[in-house]
């Protein structure tokens, strides 16, 4: 591999180090330009892995000849869960620790390091008063350490990572070549650990606004920009696992009639050809079924092309499916917590948003009519209303329906 002012641009990159200074720190260290490119690669790379980092803290790990490799990716509080990547022989594992339940992390005197500076051991404790430490004890003598070699990286928005590559005592301290090695790297470490967070915070977000509409009962098919589905929710494999009117046929969506189906393709080819910068418009079709039940109501819309998304297999089109003999369930929790309603009024009203009239309410119940239209009194004026097809819009359209 090539690369053309290579190592004056990662000396750029890695902190204003000169690049001659890179070129005979990684010369000491017998390193060539592509293996170092290979390990920011592997920096780079980990914040898709499943194990964050893993693969870069491994290579590391080899390098710096140390027995096991520590990345703290997300440090432990008295209230708060902390994330931990460790290396060693036995390979990379993740481990979720609860401060509160392995207090040995209050014991560490290893903390509170300058930011994005790394130290030794050596340098910042008192190796006599550190082996008479529970801390030592406890953690560190167990596991055969003798030299860390340390970073405290201080990432954005008051994020804190910690990386920490242990040798054993039989072994020699860390050097001053290690340092300055691990010092290069401490900024794209900075950048990839802040993108694994990022990347963290937007999956969390999408998978709530996923669980959202499965809760209201919505199927979600993406599409690729072949046609070809990428992936479903949990409700659109329901209503396509019935094959009455919408089915998956190698992975391409046919309606069930000839007619539908041939405006199904239209809209989803329109969809798919929408030009660049376009507004996104939506177009609806309905699905008649075999069996008899109430159409499928299909919505059908281009997914806006990011500046940061190109390639094959991308996201391109989304159809959306609502089946109106599938019912919207409100929580009950929160429907009596939302209006006051007592258990029963709760009860009772949830009935009546699944359709059931009040006489056969009361009979599900095991109440008397007039018991029920008591409670139903004490709903409408509990929830501002004097009807009942306006209490069912109420309902349904409250946060219960989508818990």
């Amino acid at each position: 591999m090539t690369i053309p002012g290579g190592l004056e641009r990662i000396a750029h990159y890695a902190g204003q180090v000169e690049s001659q200074d890179l070129a005979q720190l990684l010369a000491g260290r017998q390193m060539s330009i592509e293996r170092f490119c290979e390990l920011l690669e592997l920096i780079y790379q980990g914040p898709t892995e499943i194990i964050p980092c893993s693969s870069a803290m491994m290579q590391l790990r080899s390098w710096l000849q140390a027995n096991e490799s520590v990345l703290v990716l997300r440090p432990p509080g008295a209230d708060a869960m902390g994330l931990v990547m460790r290396d060693g022989n036995d390979g990379s594992q993740l481990y979720n620790y609860i401060y509160t339940q392995f207090p040995i992390f209050s014991l560490d005197p290893f903390l509170g390091l300058p930011a994005d500076q790394v130290v030794t051991l050596d340098e910042v404790i008192n190796h006599e008063t550190y082996v008479k430490g529970e801390f030592f004890k406890q953690y560190v003598e167990p596991r055969q350490v003798r030299y860390i070699l340390a970073a405290d990286i201080h990432g954005g928005q008051g994020r804190e990572f910690r990386l920490r590559f242990t040798r054993p005592p039989e072994a020699q301290d860390f050097s001053a070549s290690d340092k300055a090695f691990v010092q290069v790297l401490v900024p794209h470490f900075k950048r990839a650990l802040d993108l694994h967070t990022r990347l963290g915070q937007v999956e969390a977000e999408m998978r709530l606004y996923a669980d959202v509409m499965s809760s209201m009962l919505v199927g979600s098919v993406i599409l690729d920009e072949t046609g070809t589905v990428l992936r479903t929710n949990s409700v659109a494999q329901a209503i396509l696992a019935d094959r009455d009117g919408l089915t998956l046929v190698q992975n391409t969506l046919i309606a069930g009639y000839r007619t539908e189906n041939r405006e199904l393709r239209r809209l989803i080819r329109q969809a798919l050809e929408m030009p660049p910068g376009q507004p996104a418009v939506a177009e609806a079709l309905s699905i008649p079924r075999p069996s008899g039940r109430a159409a499928l109501s299909l919505l059908v819309r281009p997914i806006p092309l990011s500046e940061r998304l190109d390639g094959v297999k991308r996201p391109s089109a989304a159809v959306f499916i609502r089946d109106p003999e599938r019912n919207l369930h409100p929580s009950f929790e929160l429907v009596q917590r939302l209006f006051h309603f007592t258990p029963a009024e709760a009860k009772l009203a949830l009935l009546l948003t699944d359709g059931l009239s009040l006489d056969e309410a009361a009979e599900e119940m095991a109440i008397r009519k007039n018991t029920a239209r008591a409670h139903l009194r004490s709903i409408f004026s509990k929830a501002g209303v004097k009807r009942q097809i306006t209490l069912v819009r109420l309902l349904l359209n409250s946060v219960a329906s989508i818990s």
